[in-house]
């Protein structure tokens, strides 16, 4: 041997004829078993490729891999063996210049078919299966860094090697199931357990993959689990997934994400385990995907997400409906079970994702999801709930708020403007979302997340009367001008969200303890003086209504109310420090204690409570009294004139339109004035004289500043003290005065705005305005006209 390879290294030339004199050779030892002469045939074979690194070297490499397929393809696993282990050192070697006419396809399929040996010797088995994962191997690192010829990441191909991968790598006994990267396997256990071998070489195929090859690489696997069923139970295909994620190069991680995605999408009317088990996989890709780079990726997850969970309720629907109708089977209930853990899978997913986010995303997120609950009024971006009906899109609703109570988690903003814009508070709030106790527990929890920007919210936890506030050592700041602008803007929304959610018979317990912390959490965050004395209100407003009892609650509920109004006003009166106001508080408590149990939260929320049979009859000493209240107040340099105007929710679009019982029943407004039913003398008396001169003053501003401020003043004293009838009923006959006149004095061309929020335009047709814009009107929320 040391003189042949003297020979061949002195004169490169005569490799290409020694290469072909030792594969005939070969070829007959094979054919005729002569095993000793095949060993040393490949022997020299294998001395001569190590040794020689000429350009001449070509030739005599075909004839070597021309031996190395004969000894694959012979039926003994010894031989096939012998060839892999020589393609093994060949495939080490570097070669100088790539060859682009030698191809591997027959190694990637002989060295697949090893992988799956089925012989019935154990040990012969083994040491097929690791010789054919070693040929793998050897064939990804011979041909993956060859850009020019990079045939291995073909299809073809990686349908067959990834597959024979994971086929060995399913017979791990125990599956890693750690959110941190699988560890990887020690060297001795690379050479004994195909499992383990299979493992590393996944690992060194995907870390090899780029941009344009990665989903070669990834589909098979989803194709494998398809085929072998391995979607349910779903632990080795997190396994596979786990090493997907930490093997690939981290800038590609949404490719895997896409591709779960598309799968989950091509898989939708599979059985409800099945879409669970790739939800699941799409939960441990996100959760490693989210520690680096998501890329442009977000809202598909979302938006896909979202399809499927409605397509979950929608089949769960059919499942109800087919059980109503007789038709279902005893599986119903077991499938109906299954959807539910879809639907938590996908909330799972989503709130980890959302959580993971940077806030400017999370924030998109919010708006995104908020968009697809399906609420009254709400753009054609949200959900398609045609087909589900009232309790399908009940349960659609409760599925977004629960998924948007995750992504809120934790979310900090330094404004409650930018954590409640007005797009996301108006359909969060919307009646469409009071339907039922468990939407409202959920809106009130997603409030919460948003508006407890010190971690407050756990201190807070139960309804209770607290002895010593300053004892819960509540961390807040002072009230900023955004906070403060956000307040006057959006303050009655949110009072009329309480309010009315104060009053529904499905209440439990759970509602009134959240309803008491919105109040708490509104004081800490974003009370000023004028806040306060809406809270405070507002909490009379509730006592009051108990006890009137237009809506006729039960006991419970009445009584309940009276409660949490008691817990509220101790903290409220604790908080702003008002000596006064804390000593009627405290009186009327105590009061309560020994006479009236039940209006206090630590005994009306116990079971078993003795509830009173009626309220009427109850001394004023156990009620928190509005003039004691102002009176202390005011002492302390409060602002107490608005305590005498009784609270009242505004009235709403969605109000008059909802199946719901309407506030407008509740409060008992009319609004619709007949124009003959107020006399005409009546109607003139009120309204100044409107004539040409008027209305060039009127046009001219200047120097009437003094006057539009007092003006201003008198206009706001009136809206705040004025019953709402006579402010209605006043406001209507003015416009239509102020129309009839304007059209007879100018002959005006008065265009109606097209909608509410639009502009009104008054052209006119006199000679000194004639084709002249007399008055473009901008309208506010507020329309007199």
């Amino acid at each position: 041997m040391e003189k042949l390879t003297f020979y061949a290294v002195s004169a490169p030339e005569k490799l290409d004829r020694i290469g072909s004199y030792l594969a005939e050779r070969l070829s007959r030892d094979v054919v005729r078993h002569r095993t000793g002469y095949v060993l040393i045939a490949m022997e020299a074979l294998d001395q001569l490729l190590m040794a020689c690194h000429s350009q001449s070297i070509k030739p005599f490499v075909e004839s070597f891999l021309h031996m190395v397929a004969k000894l694959l393809e012979s039926g003994e696993p010894k031989l096939q063996v012998l060839g892999t282990n020589s393609f093994v050192k060949f495939a080490n070697i570097e070669e100088d210049t790539p060859s682009y006419h030698r191809r591997y396809d027959f190694f990637v399929s002989r060295f697949s078919a090893m992988c799956h040996s089925c012989d019935s010797d154990p040990e012969i088995r083994t040491e097929i299966r690791i010789a054919g994962i070693r040929g793998i191997q050897g064939v990804v690192r011979k041909t993956v860094n060859d850009e020019l010829r990079a045939t291995i990441w073909e299809p073809q191909h990686m349908d067959k090697i990834v597959p024979s991968l994971l086929f060995n790598m399913q017979k791990i006994e125990e599956v890693d199931s750690r959110i941190g990267p699988p560890s990887s396997p020690a060297a001795a256990d690379k050479e004994e357990n195909p499992a383990v071998l299979a493992e590393n070489c996944f690992r060194e195929l995907l870390g090899r993959a780029t941009f344009g090859n990665m989903n070669n690489a990834v589909r098979p696997v989803f194709a494998h689990l398809d085929h072998h069923k391995l979607w349910d139970p779903n632990e080795f295909a997190v396994h596979c997934f786990k090493i997907i994620m930490y093997s690939i190069q981290a800038q590609y991680s949404h490719h895997v994400i896409q591709e779960i995605l598309g799968h989950l999408d091509a898989r939708k009317k599979d059985s409800p385990r099945v879409r669970a088990g790739i939800i699941q996989v799409l939960l441990e890709a996100v959760a490693i995907a989210a520690k680096g780079s998501i890329g442009p990726t977000v809202l598909e997850v979302f938006n896909t997400l979202l399809k499927h969970l409605r397509l979950s309720v929608e089949f769960e629907a059919d499942d109800l409906q087919g059980e109503s109708e007789g038709s279902a089977n005893l599986n119903t209930s077991s499938k109906d079970n299954d959807e539910k853990i879809v639907q938590n899978a996908i909330i799972q997913t989503i709130g980890f994702f959302g959580s993971n986010l940077p806030d400017y995303q999370r924030s998109e997120i919010m708006m995104f999801i908020m968009g697809k609950v399906p609420v009254f009024g709400t753009s054609t971006h949200a959900l398609d709930i045609s087909q589900l009906g009232d309790l399908g899109t009940r349960r659609i609703q409760i599925m977004l708020l629960r998924s948007l109570l995750m992504v809120t988690s934790g979310y900090k903003a330094k404004t409650i403007v930018t954590a409640l814009p007005g797009s996301f508070l108006d359909p969060l709030l919307s009646p469409s979302l009071m339907e039922d106790y468990e939407l409202r527990q959920l809106v009130l929890e997603v409030m919460h997340n948003l508006m407890d920007r010190h971690d407050n919210r756990a201190k807070l936890r139960g309804i209770r009367i607290i002895p010593d506030v300053a004892d819960l050592k509540i961390k807040r700041e002072k009230i900023c001008r955004q906070d403060t602008s956000f307040m006057k803007k959006n303050g009655q929304q949110l009072y009329r969200h309480i309010y009315l959610g104060c009053k529904e018979e499905d209440n439990v317990q759970k509602n009134y303890e959240l309803l008491y912390t919105s109040l708490a959490l509104t004081t800490i965050e974003l009370a000023n003086e004028e806040v306060v004395i809406d809270l405070i209100r507002l909490a009379i407003a509730l006592q009051d209504s108990a006890i009137i009892n237009e809506d006729n609650l039960p006991m419970f509920h009445r009584c309940g109310i009276m409660a949490l109004v008691a817990a509220y006003l101790n903290f409220v009166s604790q908080m702003i420090a008002v000596p006064a106001f804390c000593q009627h508080v405290s009186k009327v408590i105590e009061i309560r204690t020994m006479e009236a149990p039940y209006f206090l939260p630590e005994h009306i929320f116990r079971d078993k409570c003795m509830l009173p049979k009626s309220l009427e009859k109850h001394d004023k000493n156990l009620y928190f009294l509005t003039n004691k209240i102002a009176e202390s107040l005011g002492g302390s340099g409060y602002s107490v004139e608005r305590l005498s105007v009784p609270y009242v929710p505004q009235v709403t679009d969605e109000d008059r339109l909802s199946r719901r019982k309407s506030i407008v029943d509740t409060v008992s407004i009319q609004v619709d004035i007949l124009p003959n039913s107020i006399p005409s003398d009546d109607v003139v008396s009120n309204t100044e004289e409107i004539t040409f001169e008027a209305l060039k003053k009127a046009i001219d501003t200047s120097g009437m500043e003094e006057q539009e401020k007092e003006k201003r003043r008198l206009v706001i004293e009136k809206f705040q003290k004025a019953p709402f009838e006579e402010i209605a009923a006043q406001c209507e006959s003015k416009a239509n005065l102020l129309h009839d006149r304007l059209a007879q004095i100018l002959e005006l061309t008065i265009r109606p705005p097209p909608s509410p929020s639009g502009t009104l335009t008054i052209t006119s047709g006199h000679a000194e305005y004639q084709s002249v814009p007399v008055y473009e009107m901008k309208f506010p929320d507020l329309c007199v006209y």
